[in-house]
């Protein structure tokens, strides 16, 4: 009964969570492009297959070691992950040692309308068990269940496999465990030589479910691995893109192999219909979970807002974009150019203004969340 609760709240957890990650970010956006091409909320599951045969056969990711930039998540590929990755933590208590690591595939396809960014639709859980910092496919049963898995697949699905995910489950610390081991390094590099080439770009999801059941919410990451050939440009460049001089914070963050690997950006999609249920359920129900969950770790969020305002003072920096006094306003969709001000905001200007707003909106979440708290079930004076 307890890991039915537990499994339940998780998965609430993450429909509310994904609902407003998906609601924040409407347009679906590459970046890099002359021109940002907009997606409505439904485009993510549909399939050109001409244009999607096309970027198979050109595979630019083959030529840039950092060419992909991000991946997008559909809802019930990330609610089966987390639930797979819940029940490793529970299996491994019950028997009265540590969590379990858990494996399983992603099933997906780049998106040739923001060719930056990996689609996946589907997870499937694989019948691995692993402990600190291993988790590895290599047992023959395994691998005939991936194969014949792939092959039933392959008569139902457009989408191929194109991607892993396996759970860090080690401990409630200040920093997440969201990183690749040597081992995991290992295995997403024999991955990117065997499918790169054919037009399937593969990418590794690592997944904290004591961290997520913890706040409430996915702590996940994206990560490709770099050719061995490969060397940053940047000294200590962590794979987040940030630099670290202190040797131990980067170990400690992400792992022996820090500089063999990079950190892709995190999105989720959902489709039109879902979000008006899910709007009708926030309306008449959802908001309770929200009353009644606890707010963020405010040590934690203590120990790492310097870092974070440290961070966002550096994406300010890194570019000159000139700023009218009239400013600019802050928003995730692309920024049209108006009399009042004198440039364009870039993409790089945007993201910049998104970290800082969403630094902010966590900490006056935190601090609205407590304060109502305590007006609604304090004892009043009077």
């Amino acid at each position: 009964a307890g890991f039915r609760r537990s499994i339940a709240s998780m998965a609430s957890s993450v429909v509310a969570s994904v609902a407003a990650a998906a609601a924040a970010a409407p347009m679906a956006q590459d970046d890099t492009a002359d021109k940002k091409k907009e997606q409505s909320p439904d485009a993510r599951y549909s399939i050109d297959e001409g244009k999607l045969g096309e970027i198979r056969l050109d595979a630019p990711w083959t030529r840039d070691a950092k060419y992909l930039e991000s991946v997008a998540i559909s809802p019930s590929a990330i609610i089966k992950m987390m639930m797979h990755c819940q029940s490793g933590v529970n299996k491994g208590i019950q028997k009265g040692g540590n969590p379990i690591e858990v494996m399983g595939m992603l099933l997906g396809r780049p998106d040739p309308d923001t060719p930056k960014t990996l689609v996946v639709t589907d997870a499937f859980p694989l019948p691995i068990e692993g402990f600190e910092t291993r988790v590895v496919a290599d047992d023959a049963d395994v691998v005939n269940h991936m194969i014949a898995l792939g092959e039933c697949l392959e008569k139902t699905r457009k989408e191929k496999f194109m991607g892993w995910y396996h759970s860090h489950p080690f401990d409630l610390g200040p920093n997440s465990h969201c990183f690749l081991s040597q081992t995991d390094l290992s295995t997403q590099l024999q991955w990117q030589r065997a499918e790169d080439p054919h037009g399937n770009p593969f990418v590794a999801l690592v997944l904290d479910p004591l961290r997520s059941l913890h706040k409430s919410h996915p702590e996940i990451k994206a990560f490709r691995a770099y050719p061995p050939e490969y060397n940053s440009p940047i000294e200590l460049q962590c794979p987040d893109g940030s630099v670290e001089p202190v040797e131990q914070k980067r170990l400690e963050l992400w792992g022996s192999c820090w500089n063999r690997y990079y950190e892709l950006k995190v999105q989720y999609f959902m489709s039109s219909h879902a979000r008006r249920v899910l709007e009708q359920l926030t309306q008449d129900y959802l908001w309770i979970r929200t009353l009644g969950g606890s707010s963020p770790n405010l040590a934690e969020s203590s120990e790492l807002l310097p870092s974070k305002l440290d961070k966002a003072k550096t994406s300010f920096a890194s570019f000159s974009t000139g700023f009218s006094s009239a400013g600019f306003r802050p928003v995730r969709t692309s920024t049209q150019k108006t009399a009042s001000t004198t440039t364009e905001s870039s993409p790089e200007t945007d993201e910049a203004v998104q970290e800082a707003v969403d630094l902010a909106t966590t900490q006056l979440y935190a601090s609205t969340l407590k304060s109502t708290k305590q007006k609604i079930f304090s004892k009043s004076d009077d």
